[in-house]
């Protein structure tokens, strides 16, 4: 079994149309930079209201990553 090192970041994805929206769109963003990514988890998951409805998912992430060896 070969061993990591994972490095961690922090990402905000958004969206007007869902959270799995909001969590799929900072993924791809940090796809375009970063490579090696492993997992994710969501941290915290905030709504803007409008009109009494949800206008806009924002979507706290962290990626992990290995680190070049």
């Amino acid at each position: 079994m070969s061993e990591h090192v994972y490095k961690k970041i922090e990402l905000v994805g958004s969206s007007p149309v869902s959270i799995e929206a909001a969590i799929e769109n900072a993924v791809a963003r940090a796809a375009q930079t970063l490579h090696s990514m492993r997992w994710l988890e969501v941290v915290e998951t905030r709504g803007h209201i409008e009109n009494g409805k949800v206008a806009h998912w924002q979507v706290t992430i962290r990626i992990g990553f290995t680190l070049d060896g």
